[in-house]
């Protein structure tokens, strides 16, 4: 029996949705058409924050809870109305990318199952400058959502003050983001290094709820990722779905709704309504095009005080004047012996908490997942074996790492025992979860690509 289709009349075009009735939120019950119908309710206000911007498709082909893909060629086989633009990449690459402009295009991405929408902060006329500058609030584990509204009330006076206007969002997941849209003058290093003075500065007025530090093991509060802003990073855009249990959406917000916000009152069930009755709080974006002149002055005086540039994320080559790409733990050199261990790894594998490098750090690995939830679950589970540990715990101590696999991400959770006294450290344990993203697959010869690929780069 063939597989069933809906066709929708969308902008003047048909749209056709393949497998309409399978579902994408398990815990909801929400399908792929309710998915691609939230999208057309919201349709004008969510073309706002992709329309004419190059797009990386993130698929999720099961559903919320499945696997994801990032597919920044488009796809072969496609509309003649759907329009592409050529982008070049850090890697020397280059790739045809989706170019999002009305709703019939954007049903047709949705329908190849990206619940939420990544463009890049750049039009596809003009690529290499920056429209946006991106403040993108990301929480260690155990902060709550209180301090993060109260952060970015501090990111709006910084930007402010700096001669642009803030326009937040719920990110839907754990964050808040604060755009600035800008005259299209600058370049991405410069786009950049005027977010990490504004990282900087907010840390600055709020140093007990706010980093910028790179590193995980100095973080603490909310850290602002200036590198959201480096090239070929994209962030869910405005009204994007996110793959949560409870299908939430980033949702644009008026500033006097951020201190009393609460992010999960924003879902697919929930935001058409809002938007039919409060409009688009966003509406006004595009004509408050600001100047990166004062936070660049900003920058400049942060480097005249010896703040040189901050560290990229590492599949970017490495940036002249940049500090070196190592954890602070293991900076120190010229000593007669080397200092700290290779933590050992877990029963039955190869590697442990950081490889084959040393630290000074008590490090413990927990669990390797194929979904951060499931890796989550076993931290649970864990803590559960080891009440007195748990307690000791302070936020930054647990470490939650995205890891690249062969074509999709997995997660990594590693536990800093310093704040345990040492007869009371528990040793490295068989993990709670133990997924193999290499199972079947040559990895010397995908270890040989990246070489290659890097020397590209």
């Amino acid at each position: 029996m063939p597989a069933r289709k809906e066709i929708l009349e969308v902008a003047g075009r048909e749209v056709t949705v393949s497998n309409p009735e399978k579902v994408y939120f398990p815990k909801t019950g929400h399908t792929k058409l309710d998915l691609v119908t939230y999208y057309l309710s919201v349709a004008e206000s969510a073309l706002r924050g992709i329309a004419g911007r190059p797009m990386a498709l993130k698929r999720y082909v099961n559903g919320a809870e499945g696997e994801f893909f990032f597919q920044k060629r488009a796809p072969s086989s496609r509309p003649d109305w759907i329009e592409t633009v050529e982008l070049s990449f850090p890697s020397g690459r280059t790739a045809e990318e989706v170019v999002v402009r009305d709703a019939a295009q954007l049903a047709w991405i949705v329908n190849l199952g990206c619940i939420d929408l990544n463009p890049h902060p750049v039009r596809a006329d003009d690529l290499d400058h920056p429209d946006e500058l991106r403040v993108d609030l990301d929480p260690v584990p155990g902060i709550g959502w209180p301090q993060i509204r109260d952060v970015a009330m501090v990111t709006k006076a910084v930007l402010e003050d700096f001669g642009l206007v803030g326009w937040p969002k719920t990110s839907g997941s754990r964050g808040i983001h604060v755009y600035a849209r800008l005259e299209r003058r600058w370049t991405f290093p410069e786009v950049r290094r005027a977010a990490l003075a504004v990282a900087r500065e907010v840390e600055r007025r709020a140093p007990d709820m706010a980093t910028s530090r790179w590193w995980k093991e100095e973080r603490h509060g909310v850290f602002l990722d200036y590198n959201q802003n480096a090239k070929d990073r994209t962030v869910a855009s405005q009204y994007s779905t996110r793959p949560t249990t409870d299908a939430r959406v980033s949702t644009p917000l008026r500033w006097d709704e951020v201190p009393g916000c609460e992010a999960e009152a924003f879902t697919i069930d929930t935001v058409p309504a809002r938007v039919a009755e409060l409009g688009d709080p966003s509406a006004g974006i595009d004509e408050a095009a600001g100047s990166l002149d004062r936070l660049l002055e900003l920058a400049a005086q942060h480097e005249a005080a010896g703040f040189g540039d901050a560290p990229w994320p590492p599949q970017y080559a490495k940036q002249e004047g940049e500090p070196a790409r190592v954890q602070p733990s293991k900076r120190r050199r010229g000593t007669p012996e080397k200092e700290g261990i290779v933590p050992p790894p877990a029963p039955g594998k190869k590697t442990g908490p950081t490889g084959r490098r040393r630290t000074k750090a008590p490090l413990i690995e927990i669990a390797r997942a194929e979904t951060e939830p499931e890796a989550m679950r076993g931290l649970e589970r864990w803590k559960a074996r080891h009440p007195t540990v748990a307690a000791a715990l302070q936020p930054a101590d647990v470490m939650v790492d995205p890891m690249r696999g062969r074509s999709t991400a997995w997660y990594r959770i590693r536990v800093n025992l310093r704040n345990v006294p040492e007869d009371e450290r528990p040793p490295q344990e068989t993990l709670e979860v133990d997924y193999d993203p290499w199972e079947g697959m040559d990895v010397e010869a995908w270890r040989r690509e990246e070489r290659e690929r890097r020397k590209e780069s």
